[in-house]
């Protein structure tokens, strides 16, 4: 049974509405409720050509300048919007997609918003700019770590006793405890401190070439030092089978150990020379020190 003439007819006026309150606001968004092809006098087939002739055509008529009437300069200010929009390629294309699907309100107002008030910065220029936000917070946390390690090691009875030495040295094996040097004393304190070298693994001074922005900087540098070096291995130790030079075995060794640099520069000359005459970057010779180091551990168990 089909509904009253009255329903039927409401239900059709209210989806009409509903309709036109979707479809509109699409299209109105670019350039009001008037079409912009037709606030230029072309048709949506015309070309960048045409449309700048019809641009310049209007504006030399209705333009501020030329024409004083309100009424003009209002339709002057459309029909600039209107190129604005008709002129640019990308937002063309926008806007005859806005025409021909405008039940896509909302992804079309997105991409209008997107186009003429998103961000435009050159992605190159955001690169440099969070690489160096980045290099500046690296800097900053190196500096208050090694600035907090460095308190630390001054509380200990080691870097005072060293202190007191370096004290002693200076002035030919006498201390004063008067008061009135107590100033004099702390001025020293602090010209001693900075005689002593304090470098703390895990808390280096920094350093400008340690930042992210210059390793980036010298990152096209570094790679090619990294194949040459690796170019001049191979043919020097592969190809023509020339022994090993003592660095080179040096660093073979501390490899083969998987020795951190820091602890392998610590090492002992002595105990440096026997491991590397031991050829440890060879298998076999490897297998044999890690259970001759096992036996040793079990024997003194």
């Amino acid at each position: 049974m089909a509904p009253p003439a009255p329903i039927r007819w409401f239900a059709v006026a209210a989806s009409a509405l509903m309709l036109c309150l979707l479809i509109s606001p699409s299209v109105a968004i670019y350039c009001d409720e008037d079409d912009c092809y037709d606030l230029l006098g072309v048709t949506q087939s015309a070309n960048s050509s045409e449309i700048k002739k019809a641009y310049y055509k209007l504006s030399l008529k209705h333009h501020p300048d030329k024409n004083p009437d309100p009424e003009s300069k209002k339709l002057f200010v459309k029909i600039a919007n209107a190129y604005e929009i008709l002129k640019d390629e990308a937002s063309r294309e926008q806007y005859d997609y806005a025409i021909a699907h405008p039940e896509e309100y909302f992804y079309n107002t997105a991409r209008y918003y997107q186009a003429y008030y998103g961000h435009k910065t050159d992605p190159r220029a955001v690169l440099v700019g969070f690489l160096l936000v980045l290099s500046a917070f690296q800097y900053f946390n190196q500096w208050t770590r090694y600035n907090q390690a460095i308190d630390m090691v001054k509380k200990t009875p080691a870097y005072k006793n060293r202190l007191r030495q370096l004290e002693l040295e200076r002035r030919g094996g006498t201390t004063t405890k008067k008061k009135s040097n107590k100033q004099t004393n702390k001025k020293m304190d602090e010209d001693l401190s900075k005689e002593l070298e304090l470098q703390i693994k895990g808390a280096e001074q920094p350093s400008m070439w340690d930042l992210i922005c210059v390793r980036f900087v010298l990152l096209p540098y570094t790679i090619g030092k990294l194949l040459l070096w690796h170019g001049c291995w191979f043919w020097r130790y592969k190809v023509k089978q020339a022994p090993y030079t003592w660095d080179d075995a040096s660093y073979l060794t501390q490899r083969s150990l998987s020795a951190p640099l820091d602890a392998w520069r610590n090492v002992d000359e002595s105990r440096k020379e026997d491991l590397i005459n031991r050829r440890l970057w060879e298998g076999s010779n490897l297998e044999s020190y890690y259970a001759e180091m096992r036996k040793e551990s079990k024997r003194r168990r």
